[in-house]
């Protein structure tokens, strides 16, 4: 539903038909004889001592031969259609009775695919052959029947950066960490700056999106972000994903889809999971480094539906000198019933996690922890999310229709120390952060699909409802108790609680979105987008900081596309969309006491609760030669502020300066065998504020117009080798190459290359073996780097350098999997 949508039509083709030279009378008889034969309520009257031939039969499937579960096929006779019609069941097959000899034409259709009509003869002795009919996906579509990016999206897509990623994809990809799955789309990068609990690091398009910031993610249409996190805006946590149970990941990038609201600026991932499985499986891995995980999945028929569950368990220490010892415990339990066009599903799921945390290091803390050791061994935290969620989908040869209500409780404690020793030599900066709240929500659309004056028309409408009721705190700690502690520079105190608030966080979405099929060549996507945040906070430490606040936001958005022509279509696309801000930060009118501000009564700034983007984009896909897909797009984007709360001071970040980021991206997948497959996506970008930044300069400098951190220049390369002779395999290459770390541009990372291979081999049927190489030449890369000040021991002279998180060195890991 994410990747374009589809309008059903009705394409006559001119097929001749055959009409036997009988009498008006004649014909009449005729079509009454069948019309009582298909009618059963006239069924009855049919004459029973004639013995027809045998039955007519097929299958509908799509261009990828993939079944169409719900089809309708009419039988048409000179005189118009006979009543009766049936749809494919969920094989995609269907059967027609009691048809006596004579010529027909069957009309095929599905909401989502062009219509197809075809000439049918039943001889009155032989045997109909089983059709095999192939129904086209519309030129308009609102769903779409595609398996991965082998599937070629022209005609289908309304941007160049719209695409799937299906499990087979994601099955033959060596992965460290579960978020890495997301890596999948071009373009994202995915690291970690902390224990291995912890949600991941994410890049995307001049972004360095922190935990989930400008990058939305849904699983089943349900949110992963977490809006006014107490560690961090729009905080997404992929270790509640099982990979082996994801089904598909469909993506899109820039502000220009109506469906997808708060942080979808920069782009959006939504994660579609399994109803029923190919296969049940079981599966152990072992490893280096303490790595060890067990999972298991598996479907069966329950009553009239299918009850699909799975689990995992999970534990890896990492090459720490402090292991993370990171334990991981995930469940997910589904009920589903129906097919396609209708049906309903419940999901269950529950996810906890406990962990020590290696953070991020100084540069000259090196030679005293070694690279990979930690300057504070207490640090670490636990978290837990449980999940229920409905879906319910009705479709007609007009409309369809989703609801998807959602509910879950979430709860993070974390203790970070960043800085080490600057604020408190004695006790140290060790903080904690606390974050529990229930969420509940509903996501809903409605799809029409139509003709104006001829011209194929989809319109759709969507709601969106979501509540957080929140509870969250920053408290000063050390070895992870909560403590007062002292500024070194003013001596001032710093209380235990810096700052604890109970709040609700709502946003309500609407949008409608117009389809039209112009001419042959020639579609537009037109929509409007409104957002509404209600924010009511109470301070539990300043009363000054409770407050409620109100606010609207527009969005806009605009695609043309045009073509195809040989195979080969462009796109522009222009559109507007937002992140939200913490909502502490929107009601803040004095600053908590912390090291930034350890004078109490320090005034405070607010924060806007809605901070607008806008961008454009120019793109082309093609397929130049055989089962070669290829996009190029060229894109900018705007926001009006880098403003946002901080929640490791609780107070607010600069910068209020607006910026820029432009870039372009190349994608490419090519599967020149059945067996082999070769991608190559190659982006770059570049990310300025409107003006000087000297808030995010190195010391002594006036500071400059780079935004820190942004990421550039990612390759993503791979060659995968599926299935020959029981052989399987992939090695991948994976880059990002160096970011400003300030403003100015006088301290910059290094690139990070890294190297992963797998290789596998199906022993029986039932039994497959694996081995996955991590970080095949060792490479002593960083995950992530920043720069700013620290004290690395209590007697130390506090140092701006480089801070960062070393990669993970090489290591084999190994499973061994069963499937039934």
């Amino acid at each position: 539903m994410h990747l374009g949508s589809t309008i059903l039509s009705i394409v006559l083709l001119n097929f001749g038909v055959t009409v036997s030279a009988l009498t008006a009378v004649a014909q009449i008889v005729h079509e009454r004889a069948v019309s009582m034969m298909l009618d059963p309520q006239v069924h009855s009257l049919a004459t029973t001592d004639k013995a027809y031939p045998p039955q007519l039969s097929g299958t509908v499937v799509d261009t990828s031969g993939a079944e169409i579960i719900g089809a309708t096929v009419h039988v048409r006779v000179s005189g118009g259609t006979l009543p009766g019609a049936k749809r494919t069941d969920r094989n995609g097959s269907f059967i027609l009775s009691g048809l006596p000899a004579g010529n027909y034409r069957l009309l095929v259709s599905n909401p989502g695919f062009e219509s197809r009509e075809i000439s049918v003869t039943i001889g009155a002795t032989e045997a109909p052959v089983p059709l095999r009919i192939t129904l086209a996906v519309g030129s308009i579509s609102t769903t779409l029947n595609v398996q991965g990016r082998e599937d070629d999206l022209v005609g289908i897509a309304s941007s160049a950066t719209q695409g799937t990623v299906g499990a087979k994809e994601i099955a033959n990809r060596p992965i460290l960490r579960s978020g890495e799955i997301l890596e999948t789309v071009p373009g994202v990068i995915i690291t970690q700056h902390a224990g291995g609990g912890k949600a991941n690091q994410y890049f995307l398009r001049g972004f360095n999106l922190d935990h989930g910031t400008d990058f939305a993610i849904f699983i089943d249409d349900m949110p992963l972000n977490l809006p006014s996190h107490a560690h961090g805006e729009g905080y997404s946590d992929m270790n509640t994903v099982i990979p082996e149970l994801v089904q598909r990941v469909d993506y899109e990038k820039g502000p220009y889809y109506a469906d997808v609201g708060n942080y979808g600026s920069a782009g959006s991932a939504h994660l579609e999971f399994f109803r029923t499985l190919p296969r049940n499986f079981f599966q152990v891995e072992g490893g280096m480094y303490g790595y060890g995980r067990g999972v298991f999945g598996a479907s069966h028929k329950l009553g009239t539906g299918n009850l699909l569950f799975g689990g995992e368990v999970y534990h890896d220490d990492g090459p720490w000198k402090r292991p993370d010892d990171y334990f991981r415990y995930n469940g997910l339990l589904t009920y589903s019933q129906g097919a396609g066009a209708n049906g309903f599903s419940i999901t269950a799921r529950g996810y906890h996690g406990k962990w020590n945390s290696s953070d991020q290091i100084a540069e000259n803390a090196v030679p005293f922890v070694g690279f990979f050791g930690t300057v504070d061994p207490t640090d670490g935290g636990r978290s837990e999310r449980y999940s229920l969620q409905g879906e319910w989908h009705h479709q007609d040869a007009n409309s369809v229709t989703k609801i998807t209500p959602y509910l879950f409780y979430y709860d993070l404690n974390l203790y970070s120390n960043f800085t080490y020793y600057l604020t408190d030599p004695v006790l140290g900066d060790q903080f904690n952060q606390n974050d529990r709240r229930w969420v509940g929500g509903v996501d809903a659309h409605h799809t029409v699909f139509s003709e104006w004056a001829g011209r194929k028309v989809v319109n759709a409408f969507g709601f969106q409802l979501r509540n957080d009721w929140i509870g969250n705190g920053l408290y000063q700690s050390s070895k992870r108790v909560r403590l007062d502690k002292t500024d070194s520079t003013t001596g001032n105190i710093l209380p235990a609680t810096t700052q604890r608030d109970n709040f609700t966080d709502m946003l309500i979405g609407i949008y409608g979105e117009n389809r039209i099929q112009w001419a042959e060549k020639f579609r537009s996507v037109v929509a409007l987008r409104g957002d509404i945040t209600h924010l009511d906070v109470t301070s539990l430490v300043t009363s000054a900081n409770s407050g409620v606040v109100t606010k609207a936001i527009p969005s806009p958005k605009v695609s043309l596309i045009f073509g195809p022509w040989a195979k080969t279509e462009f796109y522009l696309e222009g559109g507007s969309s937002y992140h939200s801000n913490d909502a502490r930060g929107t009601t803040l009118r004095v600053q908590p006491v912390s090291a930034d501000y350890p004078y109490p009564n320090t005034p405070g700034d607010k924060i806007p609760p809605l901070i607008p983007t806008k961008g454009a984009e120019a793109g082309i896909r093609t397929s130049p030669i055989s089962h070669l897909n290829s996009t190029l797009s060229f894109w900018y984007l705007h926001s009006k502020s880098e403003l946002q709360q901080d929640g490791d001071t609780g107070g607010t970040t600069a910068s209020t300066q607006p910026s820029d980021r432009y870039g372009f991206e190349l994608a490419n997948y090519w599967t020149p065998a059945e067996h082999l497959a070769i991608d190559f996506d190659l982006a770059n970008s570049k990310a300025l504020f409107g003006g000087v930044d000297s808030d995010d300069a190195a010391p002594d400098s006036p500071g400059g117009r780079r935004v820190p951190e942004a990421v550039g220049l990612v390759i993503a390369s791979g060659v995968t080798l599926r299935d020959l002779n029981n052989f399987s395999g992939s090695l991948r290459l994976r880059f990002f190459g160096p970011r400003d770390l300030t403003s100015d541009g006088i301290y910059r990372s290094r690139a990070t290359a890294l190297l992963n291979g797998e290789v596998g081999y199906r022993i029986h049927e039932n039994w497959g073996i694996s081995a996955e190489f991590l970080n095949l030449l060792n490479r002593r890369d960083h995950d992530i780097d920043y720069a700013y000040e620290s004290r690395i021991t209590p007697t130390a002279t506090s140092a701006f350098t480089d801070v960062f998180h070393p990669v993970e060195p090489f290591q084999v890991r190994f499973w061994l999997r069963r499937s039934f």
